[in-house]
């Protein structure tokens, strides 16, 4: 298995298949932020939101070193959005921190932080001004449990753009079946070999909550834990979930 588990990042970490090498990702996007994301040591378990660890633990190579939070919210779409998410406010971006729920309606960090909140009625939620302006992190972790509450891979399904060449998925993307459940895994690297061909890494979340984690290639083990991607595909088998059809996307904010 191509991995130095005396590294602690995904970069570093994780060594390219013979005759791939890693790209350099753009400075200061979403990609160079993934593929640099740190790791818990090897070995570390998948917890679930009670930081339990769950029953099965094969079918993971590495664990991000991010929290699940102490709710079962933070599933497969909710782990993008978290990454991405954490990804803007460490760049200080927070004007572009907006989701949209499973209903349609969209709720910013902008709006959250100064008072805007939900009341449920019936089936439908509908926005209150009730709340003080408030920016710290701390109210920005309970504006992301509200949006987990709300949103899901039907929501993201449809805020993602489809990725229609295999030669331009990159870091940040996101393999996605909408559905209740449907599901979400997050491509996290990517290598190229002088023919211009890619393999990824691939990560998610799951039911419960659980750590984001790093996943096997289930069927092919000398490249295991990198994939194979073809946005053309029938079918992509993962280590636990199989996409029917493949379907590949890129938030709607992102270049």
């Amino acid at each position: 298995m191509n991995i130095d588990e005396s590294k602690s990042a995904i970069r570093t970490r994780f060594l390219p298949p013979k005759g791939y090498v890693w790209e350099r990702e753009e400075r200061g996007s979403f990609s160079e932020y993934l593929v640099s994301f740190p790791l818990y040591p090897p070995s570390f378990p998948i917890r679930d939101f009670q930081q339990v660890p769950i029953e099965k633990q094969s079918h993971h190579v590495a664990v991000l070193k991010i929290d699940v939070d102490h709710k079962d919210l933070q599933q497969c779409a909710d782990a993008w959005i978290r990454l991405y998410s954490e990804y803007l406010w460490s760049q200080k971006r927070f004007g572009e921190i907006g989701f949209h729920f499973t209903s349609g309606q969209f709720l910013s960090w902008n709006d959250f932080r100064d008072g805007i909140r939900t009341i449920e009625t019936g089936r439908s939620v509908r926005f209150v001004s009730r709340g003080s302006f408030d920016d710290s992190y701390a109210n920005f972790r309970k504006y992301l449990r509200l949006v987990f509450q709300y949103a899901g891979t039907i929501s993201l399904d449809k805020e993602g753009v489809p990725v229609k060449n295999n030669s331009d998925i990159k870091p940040g993307d996101f393999v996605i079946v909408p559905g209740s459940p449907g599901h979400c895994v997050i491509v996290v690297a990517r290598v190229r070999n002088p023919a211009g061909k890619y393999l990824y890494l691939l990560a998610e979340s799951f039911m419960p909550a659980q750590d984001i984690h790093i996943l096997r290639n289930p069927t092919n083990s000398s490249i295991s834990p990198w994939y194979e991607l073809d946005v053309n595909s029938a079918e992509t088998v993962t280590a636990k979930y199989i996409f029917r059809p493949t379907s590949i996307k890129r938030f709607y904010g992102i270049k």
